[in-house]
C-alpha cells in the first residue's frame, strides 16, 4: 500500500522505481532508504516495505497473487547484487544494493534519535531473546515495544486478533516480520492496512544478528555469491530455491511476462 504521505517521503529523499521483471524496485542508496523507513514511522504513516532478491523476483514470476501484492507495496528495495546487475543489463540503471541486515541495524540505530519503537514478529522465542539483547547491547537507547513468535502454521481468526492485539498494546512504530517468504510479504502488507503501521518483512536479519545464523563472509556479499554461502550451509532446505529459482530469476528478467508492466 502506498499513501500520498509516503509518495511525499520518497519523493524528498528522490526515491524513484525501476522496472525489475515486472516488479517496481526502488532505486536507493541505504542511507535514504533507513532515512525514508524512520520518516515515515516518525509520521505514524503505513507502508508495507520489502526487500527483494533473486529467490522473491523468481517466486513472483510465478505467481500472479504475489507479484501484484509486491508491486502495489510502498516500496521494494533491492536486497541482492543480481538485480543491481540486471537494472543494469536491461535498464542501464546503476541500483544501490540495500541488504535487509544493514537496513535494520541502520533504522535501528537512526530511530534512536525519536524514539521509535521496535516490534518484532517472528522466528522462535529463543531467537526473539537473543536479538533483543544484542540489540540493546550494540545500539543503547534503542527501544524495544514487543515480539511475538507465532505458531509455524496458519494461525486460526482468534489466534490472529490476540496477536494483533498485543502489537496495538506495546504501542510499535515499525513492525519487523521475520516470517519466511512469501508469508512475511502478506503479513507486513496485512499489518501496514489493518494496523496502520510501518510493517517490514525483513527476511533472515533476525537470526543473523541474534547469531543463530551465521551471514556470508563480506568477499561474497561483495560478489553476489552469499546465496552461494546459505546454499552450502543448508543445501537440503535450499537447493531448489537457489538451483532452480536463480534459473527461473534469469528466465524473468530477461524476458518477462508482457502482461505485466510496473507500478
Amino acid at each position: 500500500m502506498s499513501t500520498q504521505v509516503w509518495k511525499k517521503i520518497m519523493s524528498l529523499q528522490n526515491i524513484t522505481t525501476t522496472a525489475i521483471a515486472g516488479l517496481p524496485v526502488c532505486a536507493i542508496n541505504p542511507a535514504a532508504a533507513s532515512t525514508a523507513v524512520c520518516e515515515a514511522a516518525a509520521q505514524h504513516e503505513p507502508a508495507d516495505i520489502h526487500l527483494a532478491n533473486a529467490f522473491v523476483v523468481s517466486l513472483a514470476h510465478q505467481d500472479e497473487r504475489y507479484h501484484e501484492l509486491l508491486a502495489q507495496s510502498a516500496a521494494i528495495f533491492p536486497d541482492g547484487k543480481p538485480l543491481t546487475w540486471a537494472s543494469r543489463i536491461k535498464r542501464g540503471s546503476n541500483l544501490s544494493q540495500v541488504r535487509g541486515p544493514s537496513l535494520f541495524e541502520n533504522v535501528i540505530s537512526e530511530g534512536r534519535a525519536t524514539g521509535l519503537r521496535h516490534f518484532f514478529l517472528g522466528n522462535t522465542p529463543e531467537t526473539l531473546g537473543l536479538l533483543t539483547a544484542e540489540l540493546e547491547r550494540r545500539y543503547p537507547g534503542m527501544i524495544v515495544a514487543g515480539s511475538y513468535s507465532p505458531p509455524f502454521r496458519a494461525l486460526s481468526q482468534a489466534e490472529l486478533a490476540a496477536q494483533d492485539d498485543l502489537i496495538r498494546e506495546t504501542r510499535p512504530d515499525i513492525v519487523w516480520v521475520g516470517l519466511g517468504t512469501p508469508k512475511q510479504d502478506a503479513e507486513a502488507r496485512r499489518v501496514a492496512e489493518e494496523l496502520g503501521l510501518v510493517a517490514i518483512a525483513i527476511g533472515a536479519a533476525f537470526d543473523f544478528i541474534a547469531g543463530t545464523k551465521k551471514e556470508a563472509p563480506e568477499i561474497l556479499s561483495t560478489l553476489g555469491l552469499e546465496w552461494v554461502f546459505r546454499f552450502a550451509s543448508e543445501p537440503r532446505r535450499l537447493w531448489r530455491r537457489y538451483l532452480i529459482g536463480n534459473l527461473v530469476f534469469s528466465w524473468a528478467v530477461l524476458k518477462p511476462r508482457a502482461k505485466r508492466v510496473a507500478a
